[in-house]
């Protein structure tokens, strides 16, 4: 089984209320193959909510406690990034997910490069939270901009 971002589904929760649909993600999930997820739902989050970035750091560096995720208007919302980080490992795990594809860019499911924290459109190098714990368990993580390369067993 795979899990999938559920935005990449066409399913309304991105973090403007839209999503963003892929084609060949949607197919997977309508022909049973995928699980979509949304990890910003699963942390408690409402949709629409206003932009959040990693400050400071990586996913890595947020599951670490060094790092914080912050809105564009600075609420403070690292707790409920990570609470839908596990949430979603939780469902991997029982639906033995070994691969993940999941939205780029994002703070919690960008894969190589996410954005850099200063709400300007600019990416640097960094996974996001939710594709961060999932590389650390194990999964295969890729993206809608490398869906190419996936090996599907």
């Amino acid at each position: 089984m795979i899990i999938v971002s559920a935005c990449l589904c066409g399913i309304n929760c991105k973090y403007n209320g839209g999503n963003n649909l892929d084609v060949r993600v949607l197919k997977l999930m309508q022909e049973g193959k995928a699980i979509p997820v949304c990890p910003e739902q699963l942390g408690g989050m409402q949709t629409p909510r206003t932009p959040r970035e990693i400050v400071k750091g990586n996913g890595e560096d947020v599951l670490m406690g060094k790092a914080r995720i912050l809105g564009s208007e600075g609420d403070d919302v690292t707790s409920e990034f990570i609470k839908g980080a596990y949430e979603t490992l939780k469902i991997a795990v029982e639906v033995s997910a070994s691969i993940a594809i999941l939205k780029a860019g994002s703070p919690s499911c960008g894969v190589t490069q996410i954005y850099d924290g200063t709400f300007s459109r600019t990416k640097r190098s960094g996974n996001g939270v939710t594709a961060q714990l999932l590389i650390s368990r194990g999964i295969k993580v890729y993206t809608e901009e490398n869906l190419d390369r996936v090996k599907f067993d």
